[in-house]
């Protein structure tokens, strides 16, 4: 396919192709199976028990808000220790983790002690997750690459987030909780062995304050470049309205569905359709796509709105599909986010935009299950997805534009034009 720029765009062969990029592809992939197939089996067992919309949006926040503190409070770990090791270790202790869940799970215990390790499992998660955005960066020096790479790596999260639901529910009922948590543990095992044996060992860049105080005063340093940032602030803004209507269908598909087996085909629509909009997305050249952000963000909400209409499951699942394909504008939105991050506050700044955008999601369901409790989960993705779509249109009316073309002409120019 020819570009607006007169290059071809590179090839997800091309992508696969980059040294050492497939072992890495391929274990975080097997990871992200797990981590689904583990979340719907946590947020199955609470519906089981509890027959709440609220306490099951809860336990889908529960695996979501510690990554606000793990990736804001740990996002300076990434900058002041080799992000191999940050990442290696992040896995083991997350691992360790799992098998505290398999205990609990097996024994009945409260659902307090449940969360409490689900939590600081999604916190320690919080590095890893900043650690490999650095090493992604590392691992494709061609930008154009690195675009099509972040597009790769978000479709096999929405496949693998798909896959992961959709069987998860079906392991409740047929084989048990405790097999789903095994699959996590497995999953967390074999990436921290290939991390530690694939990734190559490199120093950290730029310098560092010294001390708790430094730690501190580097974490606000990240706050002020993001919010004063004309670009950074805008696409963190975007992606913070954008979950207020992605989060809800995720978060109410066990109460729309109730005990059966639809609730992990709903909540895998949208991730579905995600799928096929990232294929579409990020075959287009990579301005086309930072100029669709604002018209695809305002276009998403709308197949939620139908919800309230109380259609036919099938209907249901074709309709958040449809929201699914539009929620792709978030990969080029992630790309060039980070790209337009200055290298030595990459992983500070990272974090910090992840959390705000996780604590948006797990915010975001919260406030879904509180609606449905008082209105009913049909009229509760309505009214997230109106509320997305009102403050997307607000935020397009003062969207910069200018600012936004010339960081994408910078970010994705040869090395050699950016070096000059």
């Amino acid at each position: 396919m020819t570009t607006e720029k007169g290059n071809a765009a590179p090839s997800l062969l091309a992508v696969l192709r980059a040294p050492k990029y497939l072992p890495i592809f391929l274990v975080s992939a097997l990871s992200l199976w797990g981590d689904n197939i583990a979340r719907i089996t946590i947020a199955a067992i609470v519906f089981q028990r509890t027959k709440s919309p609220l306490m099951t949006a809860t336990t889908l926040a529960v695996s979501l808000l510690p990554s606000v503190f793990g990736r804001s409070l740990l996002g300076p770990l990434v900058d002041r220790f080799p992000y191999k090791w940050v990442i290696v270790w992040a896995h083991l202790l997350r691992a360790l983790c799992v098998v505290g869940l398999i205990v609990l799970v097996s024994e009945a215990a409260p659902l307090r002690a449940i969360f409490a390790v689900l939590f600081l499992l999604e916190t320690i998660g919080g590095a890893a997750v900043a650690s490999n955005m650095v090493l992604m960066t590392d691992l494709f020096p061609d930008r154009r690459l690195y675009a099509r790479a972040i597009g790769l790596n978000a479709l096999s999260e929405q496949t693998n987030q798909a896959v992961g639901l959709a069987v998860g529910g079906a392991i409740v009922a047929w084989v048990g909780a405790e097999a789903g948590l095994l699959a996590d543990l497995a999953s967390f095992l074999i990436a921290a062995v290939t991390i530690l044996v694939v990734v190559e060992l490199r120093p950290v860049s730029g310098e560092r304050s010294k001390g708790v105080v430094g730690f501190v005063r580097d974490l606000g340093g990240a706050v002020g470049d993001m919010a004063h940032h004309p670009v950074l602030a805008r696409f963190i803004t975007l992606s913070v309205i954008a979950c207020v209507g992605i989060a809800a269908p995720e978060a109410l598909a066990i109460p729309i569905a109730g005990d059966n087996w639809w609730s992990g085909l709903l909540m895998a629509a949208p991730v579905a359709g995600a799928v096929l909009g990232i294929l579409l997305i990020t075959r287009r050249d990579v301005h086309w796509q930072n100029n669709s952000l604002i018209p695809l963000a305002m276009l998403m909400p709308l197949p939620l709105i139908a919800t309230i209409f109380h259609p036919h499951y099938v209907v249901l699942a074709l309709l958040w599909f449809v929201s699914g394909m539009l929620q792709a504008f978030m990969v080029p939105l992630q790309a060039t986010f980070t790209l337009v991050t200055p290298e030595a506050l990459r992983g500070r700044i990272f974090s910090l935009a992840g959390a705000v955008s996780v604590g948006a999601a797990g915010l975001s369901y919260l406030g879904a299950g509180w609606i449905a409790k008082h209105t009913g989960p049909e009229a509760a993705v309505t009214v997230c997805a109106g509320v997305s779509l009102v403050f997307v249109a607000l935020l397009g009316l003062r969207w910069p534009d200018v600012a936004v073309r010339q960081a994408v002409d910078a970010a994705y120019a040869p090395r050699t034009a950016r070096a000059a």
